[in-house]
């Protein structure tokens, strides 16, 4: 796990640098640099698979007509490397990185179909003089970049571009509209103009000042018919194949538990294929709202683990809160990066590497959102006079502090009336609806808000889909979107800060494969999500923890907004500040601020977005 960056065309050593010194928190255990007739390769070494100097990059082929850049692990690297050197070919390490640059050499860009991993790549080939790009195919390795001029810079993350020197920035206002609503800038964009991210499953060819881009995968369409005992079979076994595969590390491994079914489930085989009791780590939170520390207390002592745990005060979250810019250098409205970042911070103290359990919610169907779904086709076939009749009871309601308390619930559903189905579940995950973006706004912002189509990245990725399932589609859009976008975006930037890999096992593609290979009705029926995972998992972790209602990995935000959070609240929001903007509606920014601190709203998602937006303007554009 690392950091990569770099460029071809007009650059220099300096440039080279400092986007080396914005990566370096990704690698902290080596710099390494490569410059040469404007070619440029920069990477950040954390070292989990051969520690030694031979797996250091920027690394070249044995006759140095290629140089590679690797963020993330092959878990299939070893089986890889047998079938190379049944080939004749020779290595000098261990490490993956020597793998893939193998692969290359003989099957060019078809290489990256044989991966199983997470990784974004950068290769030069001398003799072909082109650059080529690679992301994984779930998108859990980032992977920007920027052509103008003949000059194209790529880099693990985005401020590494920024400070390159080498662009010109540009807020992308149609970009900052989708942020108000989704609280991410949906793949390929980004918050800035001409500067995109490279599409999962996706390899990119730089030559001769052009751009080719290309799929080396793509989810299978067609669903299988079988049953569900053979089902379970089979997602038993590629668990067990995902998991001791990425125990894989020559670096200490432990694991994220909150307690809830994903990361139980990873813990539970995790310590199956361990040989001794494997670290586990939760975070905990005095407001019993929001603590699930005693489910993760049971699960590890049912499991035998060797459990750490650590109780998050307010003050605890106020001292990360100004990392926030620095972690997201694209705005990620995501509260609980908060947590995030103190339990990776904590983890580190004992561990290289973690697994988490992302990706089990999107995969078989566990958000509340696929129960509100199931309601709202029942309540939309109601009159429109009592839809209004019921949305103005439920506004009366007052505002809950819980991260899924009854009157935030209620008052997100009927905050989306869209028709398509898509669109109204980006509406009940993200902050700003269509009108009240419209509200929010101010200027030519404001004039973007009412004309652009803010659903076209969503739009897009449901046409990908062909199978007619469409709720099938929507679990697809949700993999492509929230979850792509926003949480892996989430663990990934708070794990890289503290220099900590987390690996996660449930979206090996193979598992992504069979997963949507199955008919919704496997995975959700009759409110209950996640119905085939929790058939697995039956015997093996207690009912409480498979049937209990899902929480969710949040803070209690609304109640410390009033409280902790307000003076940073009023200073981000200040009339002062918006005017001088001029992005914002003073106005209306007004009123959420006092609905939320006198209690008359629960405005934690909106007031959020919008400081998280500030944070990234002060930090990285003023």
């Amino acid at each position: 796990m690392c950091g990569i960056a770099g460029f071809v065309g007009s650059g220099s050593l300096e440039n080279l640098e400092k986007m080396a010194t914005q990566i370096d928190h990704r690698g902290p255990d080596a710099r390494g640099v490569f410059l040469d007739k404007g070619i440029g390769f920069a990477h950040a070494r954390l070292s989990i698979i051969d520690l030694t100097p031979t797996g250091s990059q920027p690394m070249f082929n044995q006759d140095r007509t290629t140089v590679i850049v690797f963020n993330g692990e092959i878990y299939n690297f070893l089986s890889l490397k047998k079938e190379l050197e049944g080939r004749g070919r020779t290595f000098a390490g261990h490490s993956d990185t020597e793998v893939v640059l193998s692969l290359y050499d003989i099957y060019g860009e078809s290489c990256f179909e044989k991966l199983v991993g997470m990784f974004a790549i950068a290769i030069f080939d001398f003799k072909k003089h082109k650059l080529v790009l690679a992301r994984d195919r779930m998108g859990e390795k980032p992977l920007y970049w920027f052509e103008n001029r003949g000059t194209f810079v790529f880099a693990s993350e985005l401020g590494a571009i920024m400070d390159s020197g080498l662009v010109s920035k540009e807020i992308d206002l149609v970009s900052l509209n989708k942020y108000l609503l989704f609280d991410f800038v949906p793949t390929p964009d980004t918050i800035l103009k001409d500067v995109y991210k490279l599409e999962p499953g996706t390899y990119l060819v730089y030559k001769d000042g052009k751009i080719h881009k290309q799929s080396f995968w793509e989810l299978p369409q067609t669903l299988s018919q079988m049953s569900e005992g053979g089902s379970l079979l089979r997602l038993d076994a590629l668990f067990n194949e995902s998991v001791s595969g990425q125990l894989v590390s020559d670096a200490p491994l432990g694991v994220f538990l909150s307690g809830g079914i994903d990361s139980s489930t990873v813990a539970w085989y995790a310590q199956k294929h361990s040989k001794k009791p494997i670290d586990t780590f939760s975070m905990g939170f005095k407001d019993t709202l929001f603590d699930e520390s005693a489910y993760a207390r049971e699960v590890a002592a049912l499991l035998g683990t060797n459990h750490h745990e650590r109780i998050v005060t307010p003050e605890d979250a106020l001292s990360v809160i100004n990392k926030i810019p620095e972690v997201f250098s694209e705005p990620v409205a995501d509260a609980s990066v908060i947590p995030t970042l103190l339990l990776s911070q904590f983890a580190r103290e004992r561990v290289k590497v973690s697994l988490g359990g992302d990706g089990g919610d999107e995969l078989f169907a566990g958000y509340q959102t696929f129960q509100a779904e199931q309601i709202f086709r029942t309540y939309n076939l109601f009159p429109k006079t009592i839809k209004t009749l019921i949305g103005n009871v439920i506004n009366l309601l007052p505002a809950g502090e819980g991260n899924f308390s009854l009157p935030f619930s209620l008052k997100k559903f009927i905050s989306s009336d869209k028709e398509i189905l898509e669109h109204r579940h980006s509406e009940w995950l993200g902050s700003f609806p269509e009108k009240q973006r419209i509200d929010v706004t101010s200027g030519t912002l404001r004039a973007v808000a009412q004309k652009e189509n803010v659903f076209e990245n969503i739009d897009k990725c449901k046409n990908e889909y062909t199978q007619p399932d469409s709720l099938n589609k929507l679990l697809y859009v949700y993999l492509r979107s929230y979850m792509m976008d926003e949480v892996l975006v989430k663990v990934d930037r708070a794990s890289m800060h503290y220099g900590l890999e987390v690996r996660a096992p449930m979206l090996d593609y193979r598992i992504a494969e069979f997963a949507f290979s199955l008919p919704y009705r496997l995975k959700y029926r009759n409110f209950q999500t996640k119905r085939l995972l929790k058939k697995l998992m039956h015997g093996r972790l207690p009912d409480n923890i498979l049937y209990r209602k899902k929480k969710g990995f949040g803070i209690p935000l609304s109640k410390w907004l009033k409280n902790e959070l307000r003076p940073l609240c009023n200073e981000l929001l200040s009339p002062e500040k918006l005017k001088q903007q001029g992005l914002f509606n003073v106005d209306y920014v007004a009123r959420l601020k006092n609905d939320h601190f006198e209690g008359r709203g629960d405005n934690r998602k909106q007031l959020w977005n919008i400081m998280v937006f500030q944070m990234w303007y002060d930090r990285w554009y003023l």
